[in-house]
């Protein structure tokens, strides 16, 4: 896959697809991004589990926080990365230990790394770079 140009096709299909989000890197602070794209991606019907080690058991915007990704009890659809890049690889290894396997791996504006696209995507999973899943949904006009 091409990830310096993807069709909106594709992008349309997984955001119209995926239901459930882990947002690893998910802040409370209002002033951070994952704050404001964590509360607009609820306010359009998306479960948001956020993952924060430092905030585990406590709430960000009403749901509970867990500390890595194999912490949370239910399926994942998407996993959406708001860490730098150097930290995909790590969250992608985290990600292929799942059971099941979410169907996409979301990272964040400026957020890139190939190996790790690679490597999800050879398990099957479909990986997105360098975009905000709200920015697309408001382009899309979905």
């Amino acid at each position: 896959m091409n990830h310096d140009m993807y069709d909106d096709d594709y992008l349309a299909e997984i955001l119209r697809s995926v239901r459930t989000i882990a947002m690893v890197g998910a802040s409370p602070n209002e002033a951070r991004p994952s704050f404001g794209v964590a509360k607009r991606l609820l306010g359009r019907g998306y479960q948001v589990i956020p993952v924060n080690p430092g905030q585990a058991g406590k709430e960000i915007l009403g749901q509970l926080a867990y500390a890595s990704l194999d912490a949370i009890p239910t399926p994942i659809d998407m996993v959406d990365i708001f860490r730098d890049s150097a930290a995909a690889p790590a969250i992608v290894d985290e990600v292929l230990k799942l059971d099941p396997l979410p169907k996409v791996i979301w990272m964040q504006l400026g957020i890139r790394s190939d190996a790790a696209a690679a490597k999800a995507e050879a398990a099957g999973i479909k990986v997105v770079m360098d975009r905000c899943p709200l920015i697309e949904l408001a382009r899309l006009g979905l």
